[in-house]
């Protein structure tokens, strides 16, 4: 459980760094929303069925992870609490300003990265574990690959 806790943090501070990154701001909120995105796609290749999928198919698997995650939590934040997190009820291609189609391209764009992160932060966090003296638990450990490596597989079709 202390793994999952550490990637989630881990995971939402990248979140929300790179929201600040592109729009300049981020809600605290985003630290939650982000963590249980960065949690989720990162099961998807811990996944006996995905394990050797092409970076474009988990790619996309995680946009659709992240668009579901953020239409919830838009649902949660924005229209039931009022908190106005975020709107993109302009944008082309809209669900009930929660999601767009651009945000989704964009989230299939960023996916090996998103990939990458979470690959590499459990890869450091069980490493962490072993130089402890700690077992790792049955989850496997990945050595860490560059991110320009997985965006080589994901315009080649790896």
């Amino acid at each position: 459980m202390k793994r999952i806790l550490t990637l989630w943090l881990v995971l939402g501070a990248m979140y929300i760094t790179i929201e600040v990154l592109w729009r300049g701001y981020t809600h605290p909120s985003m630290l939650v929303v982000g963590g249980i995105c960065g949690v989720l796609v990162g099961l998807i290749n811990q996944t006996p069925m995905f394990y050797r999928s092409p970076i474009a198919v988990q790619a996309v698997i995680g946009a659709c992870i992240v668009l579901v995650v953020e239409f919830i939590a838009g649902c949660i934040l924005n229209i039931w609490l009022g908190l106005n997190v975020w709107d993109y009820s302009e944008s082309f291609g809209n669900i009930m300003g929660q999601v767009c189609v651009t945000y989704a391209f964009l989230w299939v764009l960023l996916m090996p990265l998103a990939i990458w992160a979470e690959d590499t932060s459990r890869w450091l966090i069980y490493s962490w574990e072993k130089l402890l003296g700690r077992e790792p638990g049955p989850q496997p450990i990945y050595p860490p690959y560059t991110v320009k490596s997985v965006y080589k597989d994901f315009f080649t079709g790896k």
